[in-house]
């Protein structure tokens, strides 16, 4: 499609990728927030950044959370925000520039895991049980697994979006370690984290149950 893609034009081929939800229709943040990544996509793709170079940046921002928590806790949730900024423009390049490809979404699903999961470890490190630490992560796993294989089975689109999305993560991990910084509660954000994937679980149950049935 390259750089004649218009915004509409970008709308459509956005909700073909996220289970058909029109983000023109939705609420005043969503709307703003994906003609913002349209926006910043649209010049990325103008310098040439190609859709996996945005993420591959995305999951090394990831990577280095952990690392930034015994240095500062404020970088850190920094970090998480910049890497959840990178993960909405690597998709908005890729159908700006007409360059969405199997092997790019494949990429950028286990980009988002591993970035998840660096966040947990965060987490770990700044103090929080272990076994919390691994169950949250567990249960944000299984949230998306249990998708995949739904699509996999016949459901069309993505079935609901629950209360513990990525976006749920990304800002449980920034918030929460922005937080850390000023209260010694280690374990407040990644059992918070649990309880939303725990919520969200059962509301995609239900859904993949009515899709399959």
């Amino acid at each position: 499609m390259g750089t004649a893609v218009t915004w509409d034009d970008y709308a459509i081929a956005w909700s073909g990728l996220h289970g058909g939800f029109d983000p023109r229709k939705g609420s005043r943040i969503v709307r703003g927030w994906v003609l913002t990544a349209y926006k910043i996509g649209f010049w990325l793709s103008k310098k040439r950044v190609s859709p996996m170079t945005v993420t591959t940046c995305g999951l090394l921002i990831c990577v280095g959370v952990p690392a930034a928590v015994p240095v500062s806790l404020l970088l850190a949730a920094v970090l998480v925000l910049v890497a959840a900024l990178a993960d909405g423009l690597d998709g908005a390049v890729a159908v700006v520039s007409g360059r969405v490809t199997r092997t790019g979404f494949v990429y950028d699903s286990v980009a988002d895991r591993i970035g998840e999961a660096a966040w947990l470890v965060a987490f770990w490190i700044a103090g929080a049980p272990g076994w919390l630490v691994a169950g949250a992560g567990a249960l944000s796993w299984l949230h998306e697994y249990i998708r995949a294989r739904a699509v996999a089975a016949g459901m069309s689109e993505i079935g609901v979006v629950t209360v513990a999305e990525r976006p749920t993560r990304a800002l449980i991990a920034g918030l929460g370690l922005a937080a850390l910084a000023f209260a010694d509660l280690p374990w407040l954000p990644p059992a918070l984290w649990a309880a939303l994937q725990t919520a969200g679980l059962v509301q995609l149950s239900v859904v993949v149950h009515r899709a399959l049935r």
